[in-house]
């Protein structure tokens, strides 16, 4: 389970109702939510919360940099509170399903000097695609 509403806390960030409910809506491991679905939940639990504000609050914690944006293909937008624990991410490219993996390994360290052209790495991003178990089923 992520613990982003401890972080959130910790930096000191003013905790609304509405702030707090977004953090519990993307709180936990394996959380890609989209900001509607984030939406939609958030309204589950604090009926008056309006779509600006979520999509306010996730920028918010985007620029905090305790929730990483995850953008796969065409699709929408998701929103991953896993921001503090390095991890790559494995996509089904037929229902969009999103899986935090922890490879073993650098890929960074993959990198040759010459392959870098000069540049200073300061990240790496790897995106795995395939099928899901479910989809993989579905003739």
């Amino acid at each position: 389970m992520s613990d982003l509403l401890e972080r959130l806390r910790g930096r000191g960030w003013r905790m609304t109702a509405q702030r707090r409910v977004v953090a519990e809506v993307l709180d936990g491991d394996h959380v890609h939510l989209t900001a509607d679905e984030v939406h939609a939940r958030a309204v589950d639990k604090l009926p008056e919360i309006s779509r600006a504000t979520v999509y306010n609050t996730l920028g918010e914690m985007v620029s905090l940099g305790e929730v990483l944006e995850v953008s796969t293909d065409r699709r929408a937008k998701r929103y991953d509170p896993n921001a503090h624990r390095p991890h790559h991410h494995l996509i089904c490219g037929q229902c969009g399903a999103i899986r935090d993996v922890h490879p073993a390994g650098d890929p960074l360290a993959d990198l040759s000097a010459e392959e870098r052209y000069g540049f200073t790495v300061s990240g790496v991003e790897v995106t795995y695609r395939g099928l899901c178990p479910s989809c993989a089923e579905t003739p």
